[in-house]
């Protein structure tokens, strides 16, 4: 069982709220549930739409026909009839439009009339729907009356009795008057404990986890909910939240914490992370672990604030003039947030640089079903490693003069790391090149060792911490074999499961550690004789260009997308299908 449910109307009716909660009741009767929310760049009014594809079992991205369509202004039906499967269920007042086309469920509700026989506000449209939307599905309101209260409840128990008697209106008049269109599709089932999450929640809830101390941002779209759910957080989970004025303020705030021990975050999109860049660099020389959350949205400049797009990848491998070490990770669902966010933290102290973890507005702002168990696991399995953080000195790092070394050449590249503090020991931290104790220098030898030492670290993580490729699929037995990163992952998943049903074998390559990249371990998956298709969301094909450079390997096949909108699982199995 699969099928796909929207709801759309005018910006302020509560579209994200009611789509949330229908995401939230949904997985409490045991399905998994995939979330996308569609909203323009204004400050108010326009179109809102959200959608939730609803499954028996784990769904990672959309799917490209919509079943049940929820309308509460005429915009929607014009904006997404298009999209209607052939028998799908449409929801809308006849008071505000008709619909002409008879394939059509037509579930036509008087939301108008209800809400003004009880004096309601308009925007209880959206309650009165969720009641239609379960009663169609054969469901009950038990769920739904569990959330009001737990939503409404500050504003006292008659705004709570008020909801839900716009609910029970919704549910009955259904029951009453489209008993025939009732589809049980929705009945409770056993399940594991599941919540849904955002990849924005993801990485907030994997920064507490990691020990982060210091989260410093500005609001930019799609990253900005980091900040306001972090600090939503900051007194129980101990750390300080910093609204800055603007990001080369965030960015400095956050390597001054860093530099004082503090595992410290920032949180930006491509502008903001322009802002950046000067400070990156900075961070690379004086050696300071931080980790920048890059949530990318459809550019150049301005852009496209509230699309998706993955036109940031090349940028942020190559951020920041001059050459130093830096690591890009790149999630693919809201698991592999959590995960490599931790390993972001690890990874940001043992290296002593910054560590970019990639988004996009699609991974940002989606919810998806998550186990609580993977959770729980994660919790309790993860380490904190501060590499080589120290806060005591012995004598090998010390000069003859027993100055303290902070950039004392190593073979791995790592020197210790000292947080300030500690009697009768300092050095100077700048953006100056530097001898060992750090005092400036412009020697020739002093430079190029200094240079070698941090370019070392790159060998050393390659080497004990780069992770290969996912393969989903058997790669031997496919002939073609999709390519890609980051949030591509969910809709070539759901293509692979496309072409399984018409019996074409396909593998997916799936990349999430994206630079540096380890030659000997990705070579092996590429076999001359396979068809590789790259799938990426932006023009160029950057990943391409990035594999290309990095192992010499090229993909000539590309499926690329750039209008702001995510890959349907759909076009990607047609790619296959249409061009053999």
């Amino acid at each position: 069982m699969k099928f796909t449910w929207k709801i759309g109307g005018e910006a302020g009716f509560g579209i994200l709220t009611s789509g949330l909660v229908f995401s939230k009741i949904a997985n409490r009767l045991g399905y998994f549930t995939f979330d996308y929310i569609e909203y323009p760049s204004l400050i108010r009014g326009g179109h809102n739409a959200l959608e939730v594809v609803v499954s028996d079992e784990e769904v990672h991205a959309l799917k490209q026909d919509i079943d049940f369509l929820v309308c509460l202004n005429e915009d929607t039906y014009k904006n997404h009839k298009h999209r209607l499967s052939g028998n799908a269920f449409v929801l809308y007042d006849p008071e505000e439009f008709s619909i002409s086309e008879n394939k059509r469920q037509k579930i036509s509700v008087p939301f108008k009339k209800i809400l003004s026989d009880l004096k309601g506000q308009p925007v209880m449209k959206n309650t009165i729907a969720m009641g239609a939307t379960l009663a169609v599905l054969g469901s009950d309101l038990g769920i739904l009356n569990e959330i009001i209260e737990r939503q409404f409840i500050h504003k006292g128990q008659e705004v709570v009795d008020f909801n839900r008697q716009f609910a029970a209106l919704g549910f009955d008049f259904i029951v009453k008057n489209f008993k025939a269109n009732i589809k049980p599709l929705m009945p409770k089932k056993a399940g594991d404990e599941t919540f849904v999450m955002t990849g924005n929640d993801a990485f907030s809830l994997a920064s507490i986890i990691a020990d982060c101390r210091m989260y410093c941002a500005y609001p930019m779209t799609p990253s900005s909910s980091v900040l306001t759910t972090m600090a939503s957080w900051q007194d129980k989970a101990g750390i300080v939240v910093r609204h800055a004025e603007d990001e080369i303020s965030v960015i400095n705030t956050a390597l001054g914490s860093s530099f004082m021990g503090a595992r410290s975050a920032v949180g930006t999109s491509g502008g903001g992370f322009a802002l950046m860049v000067e400070s990156i660099s900075f961070a690379g020389i004086a050696e300071m672990p931080i980790v920048i959350f890059l949530a990318q949205r459809a550019g150049p400049a301005t852009g496209m604030p509230t699309w998706t797009e993955q036109g940031d990848l090349l940028f942020a491998c190559f951020s920041g003039h001059g050459e130093f070490p830096k690591i890009v990770l790149a999630p693919g669902d809201i698991r592999e947030m959590v995960k490599l966010t931790v390993k972001a933290f690890n990874l940001a102290d043992i290296y002593q640089t910054p560590v970019i973890v990639m988004s996009d507005m699609y991974l940002s702002e989606s919810h998806k079903s998550i186990k609580q168990q993977f959770l729980t696991s994660l919790i309790n399995e993860y380490k904190i490693d501060r590499g080589e953080t120290i806060s005591e000195l012995s004598n090998s790092q010390l000069s003859t003069s027993n100055k303290y070394l902070r950039y004392q050449i190593t073979e791995d590249g790592i020197s210790p790391r000292l947080i300030p503090g500690v009697k009768g020991q300092f050095y100077q931290a700048n953006s100056y090149e530097h001898i060992e104790d750090g005092h400036t220098t412009e020697l020739a030898e002093s430079r190029k060792n200094q240079v070698d030492k941090r370019n070392r670290k790159n060998q050393t993580y390659l080497k004990t911490h780069f992770e290969a490729p996912s393969v989903y699929g058997n790669l031997e037995e496919s002939d073609s074999v999709f390519v890609g990163w980051g949030s591509t992952m969910g809709s070539i998943l759901e293509a692979q499961k496309v072409l399984n049903a018409k019996a074409r074998k396909t593998a997916f390559i799936h990349f999430n550690h994206i630079y540096p990249l380890a030659r000997e371990k990705v070579e092996p998956l590429f076999k001359d004789k396979k068809r590789y298709i790259l799938v990426e969301n932006n023009s160029q094909g950057q990943f391409g260009q990035l594999l290309m450079m990095q192992t010499g390997i090229e993909i000539k096949e590309k499926i690329l997308k750039y209008d702001g909108r995510p890959f349907w699982p759909e076009e990607i199995a047609d790619h296959i299908i249409n061009n053999t």
